[in-house]
Parts: structure tokens; sequence; C-alpha cells
């Protein structure tokens, strides 16, 4: 029996040693969420599920009374098509603006609440507020947002090296404009 205990516990601590620890994502501090407010373009996404027939991606926010934002996310398919959802984002931490938790209005987040929320952490900001990196802390999720709905290639460029520098593989990116 304590061969077995002993061997037992030999391969629990080979497991736990074997296996890597992910670091988080840095992000970028506090946001000012008023000045966040307002409509920005999806330049590029990792893949995903829910957006799987995007073409075309937009997201307004609006501050809500008690500091919680509006998500209003659209999107345009390949047939010309809009879709729409509707959700709230909240501060994972109160007071840090930088991590929030998204939860999107439909059937199921009404039904599981508690396993429907997802990350929203701002990873890169600019100074003007006109070109943001969002993304989850598995790093699964990536978005490359502005306020236009085009950016120039010095822009693009500078948002792919800050997903790089945060570890964030962007070769599967799907850009504006084509399908995912």
């Amino acid at each position: 029996m304590r061969i077995a205990a002993a061997l037992f516990s030999a391969l629990l601590l080979a497991g736990c040693a074997s296996s890597k620890a992910i670091d988080a994502p840095r992000t970028v501090g506090d946001v000012d969420l008023q000045r966040y407010q307002g409509t920005w373009y999806e330049q590029a996404r990792l893949p995903m599920f829910f957006q799987r027939d995007c073409v075309r991606s937009e997201a307004c926010y609006s501050l809500l009374p008690g500091g919680n934002v509006e998500v209003v996310n659209r999107c345009e398919t390949q047939s010309g098509e809009w879709k729409e959802a509707r959700g709230e984002a909240e501060p994972q931490q109160p007071g840090h603006t930088d991590k929030l938790w998204v939860r999107f209005d439909n059937w199921f987040s009404n039904l599981f609440p508690g396993l429907t929320k997802g990350h929203y952490w701002v990873l890169y900001l600019d100074d003007d507020y006109s070109v943001a990196l969002v993304g989850s802390p598995d790093r699964d999720y990536l978005w490359l947002l502005a306020r236009d709905q085009q950016i120039d290639p010095a822009t693009r460029e500078r948002l792919l090296d800050e997903a790089h520098r945060r570890g964030y593989d962007t070769d599967e990116l799907i850009w504006r404009g084509e399908a995912g």
C-alpha cells in the first residue's frame, strides 16, 4: 500500500512539475470608460465560433449609470445581412477598468449567467483612444479595434507588434472584409 501511495505521489509531483504556467498578458491599467465609449470597428480578430459568418464587425459601448458599459455588437455577414448582439460589461474588480466581464443577453446566458461571462481585457490603447487591442487572458480571443473603419499600414503593424509582445499568435487573424 505504501509503495502505491509513493508511486501515486511521485506521478502527481511529476505532473505538476511538467505542467507549464501561463502568464496572463499585460493590460493597459486604468481605462477612462467615458473616453472609451462610442463606436469601434473591428480590424481583425482570431477565429471564434460566434463570429464565424462575420466579414465586418463593429461594437458600440455606452457608459451606464453605476459604471457598467452597455455593449452592442453588430456584424455584417457575407450575404449583407446585419446581426446584432446586446450585452453589458462590468469591471472584474471594482475600480479596475482594464479587465471587464462581458455577458450578452440571449437565452443561454439568461439560463446560465455564471457560465457565459467572457473576458474583455484592454491590452493596448493609444493615448488618443483611437486604436485598441482587446483579448482574453488565455490568448484564445483577440480583437484589433479602431475608431475608423480602416487603418493605415503603420497602425496595423503597431497593433500586431503589441499583440506579439503580449504573447498572442496573430497568424490566424481574420481581417476586416474577410470571411471567417
